[in-house]
């Protein structure tokens, strides 16, 4: 016997869309300065003081691959809200678990709050985790209201 499923689908407001595509555009900041910490890395560092250098220099591997993870799922889930899928939301755990982890290393196993500027040292990561927890909760809310299936 077969039986048939129906998805329900809504339409998403216009501020869904305004906010996906603000969210990825941030995003795809994320992935550029992954992308020049990765391959730009000798001109990133001759800008750094001393202090600032050791930071990067001494940071394990894992945090390169958190950062990819961050921002490469948090490009990738705000695809996939414009592409009105649902597997934006694992995305969004994945790029906020990952951000989180790499700003707790940053707080607690270095002194990057002290050998940078508040922006850089405090206010930018921790924007990062709001803005990533906000993803998490914004396509949480998309499943729930069928504007993403």
């Amino acid at each position: 016997q077969h039986v048939m499923t129906t998805t329900i689908k809504s339409k998403p407001p216009v501020w869904f869309w305004i906010v996906s595509i603000v969210a990825l555009l941030w995003n795809i900041m994320g992935v550029k300065a992954y992308l020049d910490d990765a391959y730009g890395k000798d001109e990133a560092m001759a800008t750094l003081s001393e202090a600032q250098r050791v930071i990067f220099e001494t940071q394990p591997t894992w945090l390169t691959a958190a950062f990819a993870l961050a921002v490469f799922g948090g490009a990738l889930g705000c695809i996939a809200l414009l592409l009105k899928k649902k597997w934006a939301w694992p995305l969004f755990l994945i790029s906020l678990i990952a951000a989180s982890a790499r700003t707790v290393y940053y707080f607690f196993m270095t002194n990057s709050t002290e050998v940078f500027d508040v922006v850089a040292g405090t206010i930018l990561p921790i924007a990062v985790i709001v803005i990533a927890g906000f993803l998490l909760i914004f396509s949480k809310i998309a499943k729930d209201r069928f504007w993403i299936t």
